[in-house]
């Protein structure tokens, strides 16, 4: 059983009054009674995602003692975007900010957030859907680092690229098919830096919300690498391009 699994009406009514991060709550197809709809109510308020189950799945999860209602809290709090930018000014540096688009593979994540916390990268930001969310797994796999680095849950990821040029920041996307090699491409500043999903990249949206795109070139016979990896090459660069700024 997930440490992170919580379940039980009254202790899911707790963690959504508590204030602690939570990934998603599971209520089981047919509850309508009083209680699960206060904690639809709350997680609505709250932004957390719900997902309607079957019953037997509460069951596998939860031993059975479920009461038509369990939740997966975070394995560390989720921050703002704005604390992110905040984190950034009050060290006087330009925004680096990582935003992992789908991205599905809680070791991926894990090994991005070990990087990160490596070169200074001020917060990673994750689609509240359709994306791995801090389990325990990332955490262990990050070796600490998602203790550090925070992380921020968005709801619309191309209204958020918007936001964040809007207040001057570059958006860079990672893409194998990409004209511009990373090595030539102007990555000071404030940036965004995007990597996508395994497999399937951006997604359109996404990437049309890009002012540049770079591609790591290679000459052997794998064509990609896996996104932890791709992430850490081009981490690295901008982290050596600030470094010769200063």
């Amino acid at each position: 059983m997930d440490d992170n699994l919580i379940f039980g009406r009254n202790a899911v009514t707790e963690l959504l009054k508590s204030g602690r991060s939570v990934n998603k709550i599971f209520i089981a197809e047919g509850s309508r009674e009083g209680s699960v709809q206060k904690i639809f109510a709350l997680a609505k308020t709250a932004g957390v995602v719900v997902e309607f189950v079957k019953r037997d799945k509460l069951d596998r999860l939860c031993d059975g003692r479920h009461q038509g209602v369990a939740a997966v809290a975070a394995a560390v709090n989720y921050a703002t975007v704005e604390e992110i930018l905040s984190l950034a000014e009050s060290k006087g540096e330009p925004p680096f900010v990582i935003l992992l688009d789908e991205l599905e593979d809680p070791q991926n994540f894990g090994a991005i957030l070990r990087t990160a916390e490596a070169v200074g990268v001020h917060g990673v930001i994750i689609p509240k859907r359709r994306s791995v969310q801090l389990n325990a797994t990332v955490f262990k796999t990050s070796a600490g680092a998602a203790e550090y680095v925070k992380v921020a849950q968005v709801t619309n990821v191309a209204q958020t690229l918007k936001n964040l040029r809007g207040l001057g920041l570059k958006v860079v996307g990672s893409d194998m098919g990409a004209a511009v090699d990373f090595r030539q491409a102007d990555l000071s500043g404030a940036i965004v830096l995007i990597i996508g999903s395994e497999g399937k990249g951006m997604r359109r949206l996404t990437r049309e919300n890009c002012d540049l795109l770079i591609k790591i070139p290679m000459v052997g016979k794998i064509n990609s690498l896996n996104a932890s990896a791709a992430g850490a090459v081009l981490m690295y660069e901008i982290f050596n391009r600030r470094c010769r700024a200063q």
